[in-house]
Parts: C-alpha cells; sequence; structure tokens
C-alpha cells in the first residue's frame, strides 16, 4: 500500500480515490472514501493530515505534498450537492440495536450497522447529535451546517434519536437490553474535563474548563444543555493551560469572543506539545502568545473575589517519561505572576466512570477506560 494508505487511521485508498477524481469520476471517489470512513466529510475537514497522510506524501521530498484531505472533501461535497448522498440500507435483518453516544464514534458504528439492515437507536445525553462534531470543534474548523446535513442522511436511514437521555442515570445498560435491543455499543468517548485538583484557585469565577467554555462560546442557545444556559462571560486577557488541539481552540475562540491579550502556557517546550503544528500557526497567526516552561502552581484572586493572575514556576525537562516526552521538573524560586481575568484549563479528558459503576460485569480498567 502506498505511505499514504498506511498513514491513514481508517486505511481510505487514496491512491485510487485521487485517480476517479483525476477521470473527473467525482462521485465515485465519494464513495470510495466511504467504504473506509463512516464520515469523510468531516474527517476531510478536521483530521490532522499534515502527521497523517498528506506528511506521508512521497512528494514532501521534493515538492508540496498532495492536500489529500481537500480532494477527500471535495469528492463527497459534489457529490452531496449534485446526486444527495444517501446511506446505503442492507436487507432488514430485524435486529435492534442501542448506541449509546451520538458523537463519531457511535455514528460511525450506526453508519455500519444500517448497511448491514439493523434497526438503530441511538442514546444522547445532550440535546443535538454530534457530540465532539458539535460541543467540541469550533465552528471555524467545522461548519454545523456541514454536520447538520450529514446528520439527516442518518435521519432518512431510519437511525432512531433519544437526546437528554444520560445511559448510568436515566437508563441502565441492562435495562436496554430488557426493551429488546440485541446488541449495545458504548461510544460515549471522554468528555471529563482533566482536573487540577491539587491547584488552589481552580473555583475562582473567571476559572473554566475547555469543555465549558467551548460549548458557551462556539454552540447556538438552543442546543446547549441545560447546565450550560448561563451567558459566556471572559475578559480581556486570558491564559489557556495545555498544550493539546483543544488548547489550540480555546486560544483561537477567545480572540473571536474579544479577548486582547491571550497566551498559551505550557509546562514543556514547543517540541513536546500534542497539538497539531497547523493549528498552533493559524492560533499565532490570529495573535495567540506561548509560554513554554511554565507550571500554574496558583489561581490568585483579586479584590472583588475574581480572577487576577496566576502564579507560575519555570520549569525545566528532565529524562524522558514512559511514553519518551521529557519530564518537567520545577525550578525552585522561579515563581512569578502572570495578570489575567480569565484562565482555560484545556488538560484532556477522561471517560465518564458511570457505565462502570451502573453495569455489574462491565469491566473497567484506570482512569474509566473500557477492558476489551
Amino acid at each position: 500500500p502506498a505511505p499514504c494508505m498506511l498513514a491513514c487511521p481508517t486505511h481510505n485508498d487514496i491512491p485510487s480515490a485521487m485517480w476517479l477524481i483525476e477521470q473527473g469520476r467525482f462521485s465515485d471517489a465519494a464513495n470510495l472514501y466511504h467504504q473506509t470512513s463512516s464520515l469523510p466529510e468531516i474527517c476531510g475537514r478536521v483530521c490532522p493530515h499534515e502527521a497523517l497522510c498528506q506528511g506521508s506524501c512521497v512528494l514532501n521530498k521534493h515538492h508540496t505534498p498532495v492536500l489529500t484531505g481537500q480532494l477527500e472533501v471535495f469528492a463527497v461535497d459534489y457529490k452531496r450537492r449534485n446526486e444527495g448522498h444517501i446511506l446505503p440500507l442492507g436487507a432488514p435483518s430485524g435486529k435492534k440495536v442501542a448506541v449509546i453516544g451520538a458523537g463519531p464514534a457511535g455514528l460511525g458504528c450506526a453508519d455500519q450497522l444500517v448497511q448491514r439492515g439493523h434497526e438503530v437507536t441511538i442514546f444522547e445525553s445532550k440535546p443535538a447529535p454530534g457530540g465532539l462534531l458539535v460541543y467540541g470543534i469550533p465552528n471555524f474548523k467545522l461548519s454545523k451546517e456541514v454536520w447538520q446535513e450529514k446528520w439527516e442522511e442518518f435521519e432518512r436511514a431510519g437511525v432512531k434519536f433519544f437526546p437528554n437521555t444520560y445511559i448510568g442515570k436515566d437508563k441502565t445498560i441492562d435495562g436496554l437490553f430488557e426493551e429488546g435491543f440485541e446488541a449495545v455499543f458504548i461510544g460515549v468517548g471522554s468528555e471529563v474535563d482533566a482536573k487540577m485538583e491539587d491547584t488552589p484557585g481552580t473555583d475562582l469565577p473567571g476559572v473554566f474548563e475547555a469543555t465549558d467554555f467551548l460549548i458557551r462560546g462556539n454552540v447556538e442557545h438552543n442546543l446547549l444543555p441545560p447546565d450550560m444556559l448561563k451567558p459566556l462571560e471572559i475578559g480581556k486577557r486570558v491564559v489557556v493551560i495545555g498544550g493539546g488541539d483543544t488548547a489550540s481552540d480555546c486560544l483561537r475562540t477567545a480572540l473571536r469572543l474579544g479577548s486582547e491579550e491571550v497566551t498559551c502556557l505550557y509546562r514543556r517546550t514547543e517540541k513536546e506539545m500534542p497539538g497539531g503544528k497547523k493549528d498552533r500557526k493559524m492560533a499565532r497567526e490570529e495573535g495567540a502568545k506561548y509560554r513554554f516552561l511554565t507550571q500554574p502552581v496558583k489561581f490568585i484572586a483579586g479584590e472583588d473575589g475574581h480572577l487576577a493572575a496566576v502564579e507560575c514556576l519555570e520549569m525545566r525537562l528532565g529524562e524522558p517519561d514512559a511514553k519518551g516526552r521529557r519530564k518537567p521538573i520545577p525550578v525552585e524560586g522561579s515563581n512569578f505572576s502572570i495578570a489575567c481575568d480569565t484562565a482555560i484549563l484545556a488538560l484532556g479528558y477522561w471517560p465518564d466512570p458511570i457505565l462502570g459503576k451502573t453495569t455489574p460485569g462491565l469491566e473497567v480498567k484506570d482512569w474509566g477506560l473500557i477492558a476489551v
């Protein structure tokens, strides 16, 4: 297989798709993408191509690589505009499957199930389907119109959807089997924000978790969960703590909401950042700044009780950890403060442990991960 195929997590047949596009067979190319990718119109827009297929393109040695993601988007959008896009349905099997979670994993599963003729019902804790596509990825990276058109395909395919249904609270997995479902797919993802529990001041007004900030800063009011209806109020000086793609999304969202000074604080160097280079490049172009080898240790309130500054320590890099990244080590006596009125914690995510607690026999590993 071509290097780009091997680098693609779904192993899209990129060379064959490019040949079909070259021949003007755009819809055939779209169909080919859909054979291996359940959400090609989404992946073509938000996948980190520079680190996957595009980064593995042989043309990188001497020329600009093929823009594989844009070709995927072009082919799939062409088919939708000119022919519509209908999920191919298999002959009815008579089997009912429950899918927990209407994010990319659950939707990908539903896509495969309807093609096999199974009846699919999706249960989602939030008011609208989409998961990360609606409640995580900002509008400037993924238009909600693109997602809405994709969801309509699932509706036409007969997929049933129950919003505001929290499996583990409103229903249980055992209860779904009792309702007549013959199989249950768990696609809840990791949506619990990692905490800074040992850091004083995280409960101050002005300190946000990334999920809360991104949802309230990007999602239309009618799609907001009931606990996030309060208007988002952020200040002019913002710090974002973390080094992944979510941190970049928070930086760029804060700038769009009118913040004047937006700075990312990361405890290692830029080389160790897990987020994509493309997103950091765009964040910098839009005005965001980065401060590396910096670890917040305390959030400080002003006279009004609102966040006024974050106290930090300078760090140095030690030996590599188990994952190969050099361990950050505090530099004693290097404390300093950064004035800010908003801090956003973008430290990663963990699964919700509730399914393991409410489902007898479901083996759960450390951090709430389900054993498979």
